[in-house]
């Protein structure tokens, strides 16, 4: 790997999700944030949590074998969940590394072809991007009304959000909008030098259309809507951990989610440093102190990415003793 890419790759993802804890955390009682998780925190709901977020990965596995069908490929169910678990765990380490790293085990495994895995995931992306919009739109207007009763019991507008933040607050959104940015001409440009291969090119475009052609349109809904519904479980459990995130609802739940969800667009590990500073944000705008937003971000974070390593390791080991397909068995195993 050259350098410009290791430094575009690794070094500058982790400097900027490193930065924007630091700038977060600077000055905190770390020996506070170790009491809240040892005598105030209430494991149970996190512990809880922890089967949605491995249900919402193996969704996910389970609706990627079924977009691989219709363009000809059968790979292993056990395989695919395996790839997804281990893409989600190689990202910590190279943001957006997963989607390749996932459409690599394939090929090892049960020699899918990787420009066609590689087009399904792009049909996933798009699929999961409209879902993410129409649940955004849906939330925004119906938190309207909780939003407009925030401003007029407290006598807050718009100006005064705005004033509450500093310089460094809009420096680091700046810098997100600016990463994201970054990312996306990096990607096209990455694909333009796939369009040079007719045959990736073909790959992937069997791989994008292969929605119309999957046989149970169904259970393919029933699979997209459980990857989303486990995530947010995953994520709304743990508003029962704390005293000060038990009694905001649903509602606020369902805000910093999708808040959340668009902050890891920025190429960071796991969405490490945006995430924290976009949902602590949401959660403050809800009446939760601000140290205290500090801690759940920070504590739910580091818990929910230490379960992704968890599952990494678990596949990576799985792997390690699954058979490699020849050419002449079967694919239905």
């Amino acid at each position: 790997m050259k350098l410009s890419n290791i430094i575009l790759k690794i070094v500058m993802p982790l400097a900027l999700g490193g930065a924007i804890l630091y700038w977060m955390y600077r000055g905190e009682d770390w020996k506070t944030i170790l009491y809240v998780m040892t005598d105030e925190m209430d494991w149970t709901w996190m512990l809880l949590s922890f089967p949605f977020g491995i249900l919402a990965q193996m969704f996910r596995g389970w609706r990627w074998k079924q977009t691989l069908e219709p363009v000809g490929e059968r790979p292993r169910t056990s395989v695919c969940i395996h790839s997804i678990f281990l893409s989600y765990a190689a990202s910590l380490l190279i943001p957006r590394v997963g989607e390749f790293t996932r459409c690599g085990v394939l090929k090892r495994y049960d020699d899918v072809s990787f420009p066609k895995s590689l087009g399904t995931v792009v049909t996933e992306r798009a699929i999961d991007s409209l879902l993410i919009m129409g649940i955004t739109t849906t939330v925004l207007l119906m938190e309207m009304s909780t939003f407009g009763t925030f401003f007029r019991k407290t006598g807050t507008n718009i100006e005064d959000i705005l004033h509450r933040f500093s310089w460094a607050g809009y420096f680091v959104a700046a810098v997100c909008v600016i990463a994201i940015l970054i990312l996306l001409y990096f990607l096209l440009h990455k694909l333009s030098i796939y369009n040079k291969v007719r045959a990736t090119l073909r790959g992937i475009g069997q791989g994008v259309i292969s929605l119309k052609d999957v046989h149970n349109i169904p259970l393919f809904i029933c699979f997209t809507l459980g990857i989303w519904l486990s995530y947010f479980m995953h994520y709304y459990l743990t508003f029962f951990c704390f005293d000060f995130t038990e009694d905001l609802g649903i509602g606020c739940a369902l805000v910093t989610f999708i808040v959340g969800s668009i902050a890891v667009i920025v190429p960071t590990p796991n969405g490490a440093g945006p995430w924290h500073f976009a949902v602590k944000t949401m959660l403050i705008l809800y009446g939760v102190q601000d140290v205290k937003a500090l801690y759940f971000v920070l504590i739910v974070h580091t818990v929910q990415t230490l379960l992704v390593v968890a599952l990494g390791i678990y596949a990576w080991m799985a792997l390690n003793f699954t058979s490699i397909k020849s050419l002449k068995q079967s694919y239905y195993v």
